[in-house]
């Protein structure tokens, strides 16, 4: 019922997972995810809990294989598949007999892809190849791996939902939690588009990129961006208009004069003056 990938990234340490489902909010079902220790997919007909029972034996020393060989013999777990992933880089997966068909699993260096109730066997061939084959940080190789398992066929009975999940190699502290991506789409005819435009919206915000951010951001916030945009490139009049028009929203005024010691407020503001 569901497709997945995850991986590592060995440059970075990076951890993450990304899945599809024609189910609804398969971001809360089927990821496992914690910084520091590993990822996990649960998949198929698995017990609720057992991505919290996995983690905790990665978290407690235990290697992805023998984790993956102890749910392989639980009488409880005959009908789920799994696949697990440590903060070095191993793998292991297992899809249990009583899995839905088609399904299987494939493991790589740092990666496994796995699915079940699957439109096609081409599905996991394809995640394989355009995980290896992608280059750019671990979001968007795994990113192309789902896309291309969609592209395959994906979920037997349809599309639903999505999910994105990257964290950091190191453990979380209380100065940073170690998540660098949490994207989830819970309802859509097109989840996997539907993920890869947060994507790509998520990036604008990393980066600054006020011209995508203009364009796309919640309507209330277009102005600021464009104002912002504006500022940049030294277009006066579009920064004052588009600053004109923010200033006429309710409640931005406000806004703008608590930012006042904002670097890229201040900024703007200067280039009107």
């Amino acid at each position: 019922m569901t497709f997945s990938v995850i991986g590592r990234d060995p440059a970075t340490g990076d951890l993450g997972i990304a899945v599809s489902s024609c189910i609804l909010a398969v971001g809360r079902v089927v990821p496992a995810v914690r910084p520091g220790v590993g990822v996990v997919a649960v998949q198929a007909r698995s017990r609720r809990g057992l991505g919290g029972t996995l983690l905790a034996g990665l978290s407690e020393g235990s290697s992805p294989a023998d984790l993956v060989r102890r749910a392989a013999h639980a009488a409880e777990d005959v009908d789920r598949q799994i696949a697990v992933l440590d903060v070095t880089g191993r793998v292991a997966a297992d899809t249990g007999r009583g899995s839905l068909p088609v399904s299987g699993h494939l493991v790589g260096d740092g990666f496994s892809v796995q699915g079940n109730m699957l439109a096609s066997a081409d599905v996991l061939p394809a995640m394989s190849q355009a995980f290896t084959a992608t280059g750019g940080g671990l979001a968007d190789r795994l990113l192309a791996a789902l896309t291309a398992g969609q592209d395959a066929g994906g979920d037997l009975r349809g599309r639903q939902s999505a999910a994105l999940q990257v964290v950091g190699g190191a453990p979380a502290s209380s100065d940073d939690d170690g998540v660098l991506l949490d994207l989830r789409v819970d309802d859509s005819g097109d989840p996997v588009a539907q993920l890869r435009m947060l994507r790509n919206l998520q990036r604008a915000y990393d980066e600054r990129d006020y011209e995508t951010l203009a364009v796309f951001a919640p309507e209330g916030a277009r102005d600021l961006y464009a104002a912002l945009a504006a500022s940049r490139r030294g277009d006066r009049a579009g920064a004052r208009s588009a600053l004109e028009a923010m200033r006429a929203r309710p409640g931005w005024s406000a806004w703008l004069a608590s930012m006042a010691g904002d670097s890229r407020v201040s900024g703007m503001s200067r280039l009107l003056d």
